[in-house]
């Protein structure tokens, strides 16, 4: 498991890759705009996961956490903004 929130965003790095990675296609905002909303959905599922349940104590399942809360963050991103621009 991360130490602390420093962790997560480490973490949230790779996460905002993979993210970018599982859900190709032009986002508005660019790669360091993904990145950083990895970066929060890895703080996201930092701080949620554990409320449902989800064991964080080893390394792998953080970094599924965290990809799985920026693949959500990403998604809800490019919803709210394309609905913005029409």
């Amino acid at each position: 498991m991360p130490e602390g929130i420093l962790g997560w965003i480490l973490i949230g790095l790779v996460a905002g890759v993979l993210g970018k990675l599982i859900m190709p296609g032009k986002d508005p905002g660019g790669i360091i705009v993904t990145i950083l909303i990895g970066i929060a959905g890895a703080l996201l599922a930092g701080f949620v996961a554990p409320s449902i349940g989800v064991d964080l104590t080893n390394t792998l399942n953080s970094y599924i956490a965290a990809t799985v809360g920026a693949v959500v963050l990403l998604a809800l991103y490019r919803l709210v903004m394309t609905r913005r621009t029409r």
